[in-house]
């Protein structure tokens, strides 16, 4: 009896050990404008943060650039997509904004959207010329990384249906399933999306969508070593629990 609660004790232990270990290095600290940020802007930036169309095209069509930037690198448009501003981001990306464009954490319109969990904003993006391929953060994330990171699935599956890269490997050593494995709380959107970036495509040498668990937990240690071998780098962290 002692022996079991033990051993129960020692395997919650290494889950907790292991939640705190990849939830500690969570990479999507994105700033959105802060509330004295939204007070000074003026401009561009704060047409954006309004919804303003008209003031937007009108401080264009008067020479205003539309990539201006404020002190955090943001573009009009990143405002507009971190605020939801729909009709304000159309209006910037067909006057000439860059949906490429990244602020000071090294984040784009279409990774914002990606975390908002903004499926209207997210297409807005892609059909303005965002890249779905693309880099970003200061982890070298993407945006379906982000996506798999929060259990937002039509936002996966958009990303998927773009093109995004299935495998790439952040500077954390995780792809888009690993985030949606060893971060998911094994609530339906998260279990989802690991069907979701499983079924597109697995990565070569990891096990199949079976293999993995519904609830919070991991893949085994030697998995993910030839996970990491099959990708050309070694993960930085394993994560391994006795279920």
């Amino acid at each position: 009896m002692h022996a079991a609660v033990t051993r129960n004790l020692a395997c919650l232990a290494v889950v907790v050990i292991g939640t705190i270990q990849f939830a500690g290095t969570t990479c999507f600290a994105q700033s959105p404008p802060s509330e004295r940020e939204l007070r000074i802007y003026a401009g561009l930036h704060d047409a954006a943060a309004r919804g303003d169309v008209g003031e937007i095209e009108r401080l264009i069509g008067q020479g205003e650039k539309p990539n201006i930037q404020d002190a955090n690198s943001r573009t009009p448009l990143h405002v507009a997509a971190f605020l939801r501003q729909h009709g304000a981001a159309r209006a910037l990306l067909r006057l000439g904004a860059s949906a490429n464009a990244l602020d000071a954490q090294r984040y784009d319109i279409l990774t914002i959207a990606s975390v908002n969990d903004d499926l209207a904003m997210l297409n807005l993006a892609l059909e303005g010329g965002s890249n779905a391929r693309a880099v970003t953060s200061l982890y070298n994330d993407t945006a379906l990384i982000a996506a798999a990171h929060r259990g937002h699935v039509e936002i996966v599956r958009a990303l998927i249906a773009a093109k995004a890269p299935l495998n790439h490997v952040n500077d954390l050593g995780r792809t888009a399933l690993l985030e949606a494995v060893v971060l998911g709380n094994g609530g339906r959107n998260h279990t989802a999306t690991v069907e979701a970036t499983g079924m597109a495509r697995p990565p070569c040498n990891m096990p199949g969508r079976a293999a993995f668990p519904r609830s919070h937990g991991s893949w085994s240690r030697q998995a993910r070593i030839e996970s990491a071998r099959s990708s050309g780098r070694q993960h930085r962290y394993v994560h391994t629990t006795e279920l």
